[in-house]
């Protein structure tokens, strides 16, 4: 059972990392989705994936 448990949080974790290289992909903060993603786990990805990218300034047109 031990086991399990290093498993699920090592999988938890990693889930976290990529989450957090796919908020900075998409312009959104790094370590905000990775503090969101440490409590909500798949949920805060899910989320993720829904949001738009956040427009930069180099987006903008004039």
């Amino acid at each position: 059972m031990h086991c399990f448990h290093h498993e699920h949080s090592l999988g938890w974790g990693t889930l976290a990392l990529l989450t957090a290289l796919l908020a900075q992909s998409k312009g959104r903060s790094a370590f905000g989705w990775f503090l969101l993603s440490l409590l909500l786990g798949p949920l805060a990805t899910l989320l993720l994936l829904l949001a738009s990218r956040r427009p930069t300034r180099y987006d903008r047109s004039f």
